[in-house]
Parts: C-alpha cells; sequence; structure tokens
C-alpha cells in the first residue's frame, strides 16, 4: 500500500510516518500511512473511500500507547485543529472534538460555569481517547457526563451513540472497532467559576506531586485491580525502580513505566510484563494494561 493508491484527501497524508515523536513515549515505530484530516468531511470521504481491508487506527495525544517497533500497519489518523473545537450548547453542555484536550475542555467549562468537568484536567489526552477508553480520574469517568458521541465507523458511515449504547465499564466501552469519535457532547452541573478552577487547581498540584509528569511515560500503565490499587500491588511486589534495557518502573509512582532515554517499546512492554509475572506471583493479582499496545514486534 502506497500513498498513491489511497484515496484523495484534502488533508495531510504522509507514507512511513514516524510515530515516536508524538507519543509520550517517545519510542516505536512508523506508520504505513499517517492521515490528518482537512475536517469532517475529508475524514468521511477518505474512509467511504478507502480499501476496506485496510486497517485503520486513531491516534489522539499518545499518552496512553505503546507503538511497538515494527511499526502501525493500514492508516493512522490524528485529528488536528479542525476537531479541536469546543462549543457551549445550553448552560451545563458542550459540544467538543475527537481532538480537543482535557485541558481545553475543562478550562471551557470553568469559563462557561459548567461543573463536574474538573476531573478532565487532569487526563493528558483528547475526548477521542476519554470516550473510547472511558477515561476518568479522581472519582469520575467520562461515563457521568457524556449524552452522546458522533463517531465516524471504519465503512466512512457517522452514526451518533448514546451513552448507553457505549456500554461502559471501567476504562472500557464498546465503541466499534476501528470507529473514529469526531466528538462528544459532555453535560456538567452549574458551578461558580473560582470553585471549578480552585479544584482544576488542586487536581493538577495532586498530579505534580505524585506523578512523573516531566518524564517519558505513558501514564497509568495497568488497570487498578479494584478494590486495590495497581500501585498498590506493584510496590508490594518489590517491583518499584525495576529496570530493563533504557525503561524503568517509575519510583515516584510506580504504576507508571518510563523511557530514560534508550528503551525501545520492547524495552517497556517487556518490563510490564515481568511487573505482571512479579506480581502475580506475589499476591495471585493479574494486572490488566490500560496503556494501548499497537503494531507490529520488530
Amino acid at each position: 500500500m502506497s500513498v498513491a493508491t489511497l484515496p484523495a484527501v484534502r488533508g495531510k497524508l504522509k507514507a512511513h510516518a514516524p510515530l515516536a515523536p508524538l507519543v509520550w513515549f517517545k519510542s516505536g515505530g512508523a506508520a504505513q500511512s499517517l492521515f490528518e484530516p482537512a475536517d469532517h468531511d475529508d475524514l468521511v470521504s477518505f474512509l467511504r473511500n478507502l480499501d476496506p481491508t485496510v486497517p485503520v487506527m486513531a491516534l489522539g495525544l499518545g499518552s496512553n500507547l505503546i507503538i511497538r517497533d515494527g511499526g502501525v500497519p493500514g492508516v493512522v489518523v490524528r485529528l488536528g485543529k479542525a476537531f479541536a473545537k469546543v462549543e457551549q450548547l445550553d448552560p451545563v453542555t458542550l459540544r467538543c472534538g475527537g481532538g480537543a484536550s482535557g485541558i481545553l475542555v475543562s478550562s471551557t467549562a470553568r469559563d462557561a460555569g459548567i461543573g463536574g468537568v474538573e476531573f478532565l484536567r487532569s487526563i493528558p489526552g483528547t475526548v477521542g481517547g476519554f470516550v473510547r477508553m472511558n477515561g476518568g480520574a479522581y472519582g469520575r469517568e467520562v461515563k457521568d457526563i457524556l449524552v452522546e458521541a458522533e463517531v465516524v465507523l471504519r465503512s466512512g458511515e457517522v452514526r451518533t451513540l448514546s451513552n448507553a449504547d457505549l456500554g461502559y465499564t471501567y476504562r472500557h466501552s464498546e465503541l466499534p472497532e476501528q470507529a473514529i469519535v469526531v466528538s462528544a457532547t459532555f453535560r456538567g452541573k452549574p458551578g461558580d467559576p473560582a470553585d471549578i478552577q480552585a479544584e482544576m487547581d488542586r487536581i493538577a498540584a495532586s498530579r505534580e506531586e505524585s506523578q512523573p509528569l516531566r518524564s517519558r511515560t505513558g501514564g497509568s500503565t495497568f488497570k487498578n485491580p479494584l478494590p486495590q490499587k495497581a500501585w498498590q500491588a506493584i510496590d508490594a511486589a518489590g517491583c518499584r525502580g525495576l529496570t530493563l534495557g533504557g525503561a524503568q518502573v517509575s519510583e515516584k509512582h510506580c504504576n507508571f513505566l518510563l523511557n530514560l532515554g534508550t528503551a525501545s517499546s520492547a524495552d517497556i512492554e517487556a518490563l510490564g510484563e515481568e511487573v505482571r509475572r512479579r506480581v502475580r506471583e506475589h499476591s495471585g493479582v493479574e494486572l490488566e494494561w490500560e496503556i494501548q499496545r499497537v503494531g507490529v514486534e520488530k
């Protein structure tokens, strides 16, 4: 598959595009093709005309992702500025583009006096990823605020899915495979902007204190094996600070893996599997990956 054989687009379409610069771990291979649509219609047209055997994957801020060293086959779709707008629909409701960041959504909500959305400030990702993974933090998750999401299916069909349609559970949704979230409607509650800002500041300070935010990391590595916290199980198994190749379990928060600068994606993933093995042997807890691992091994 070459760019020449793909449907014509108005946006940007690149072959063999390196993905490491676009993800937080700064590791991994290239996309066979990387597409940044000019707008909604450009995306729909491209998917409708794309060979149905070609796989498609959406990429947001790349904060919850290991791109394997052999790269990603097919087309990686990255939603740019055209999909990063947030508009107020009524006193407590926002329509947010799939490429909008959690900081933009929560700040817009604050300015509009909409509470209940502050937790998005703490999730390093975009609306599309929040909807797909039922993103959450500080006792709240997307299922608590989502009204509906507009998605483009792999076929190019545009569909609106309700909260119930998405079948939310902990860090999981029933979003159709290869579907791309182009917007989501979130509903909060009336709030005072000063109080909302205070809560956002509290969340930001808590993250700064407890998480390795200035490192090459991917966010929370494993889902919490409720009612226990993943970091507690990892710490109890003696994995804090554990290294493999150029990868390390963070000493600051041991549910975070770090690229110390030279790690391959294989190093990072193998370290995660070693942590899972040690936790299983120590406590019988089966940790489940929260970070998505995509692409092919080298």
